[in-house]
């Protein structure tokens, strides 16, 4: 299986509405429940509507689309990143997974799927 780098450098964010968005950005998720409103975006794109926020994040995907009768593609990569004591934010859509790690240990994070046999690109 291949994991795919973003290069971007990103921000989890709670905002006070989405009015602020710059919803033409290549990447950013929201979340949105009876007690806030979250997004996942890059970090030069953080609108200036954000009450808390944590920088530092790097990205990546698992490249291609994912059935949804696939099991445990997630849970075998958040195993393999939590035996390398590496913390995640993970993030779903239709067609895939992606997962942010702190930018500090993006690159054990790599070198841990790696040696698991995932393909980086």
């Amino acid at each position: 299986m291949k994991i795919q780098k973003i290069a971007y450098n990103f921000s989890v964010c709670k905002i006070t509405n989405l009015s602020e968005i710059d919803y033409e950005q290549e990447y950013f998720f929201i979340g949105k429940t009876d007690e806030e409103i979250s997004l996942v975006c890059m970090t030069e794109k953080v609108p200036a509507n954000t009450i808390e926020r944590e920088d530092g994040w790097k990205a990546f995907k698992i490249q291609g689309i994912l059935d949804f009768s696939l099991i445990g593609i997630l849970a075998e990569i958040t195993t393999l990143l939590a035996e390398s004591e590496i913390g995640i934010f993970a993030v779903s859509t239709y067609n895939t997974d992606y997962i942010l790690v702190k930018e500090e240990n993006y690159s054990k994070a790599l070198k841990a799927l790696s040696d698991a046999g995932y393909q980086i690109v």
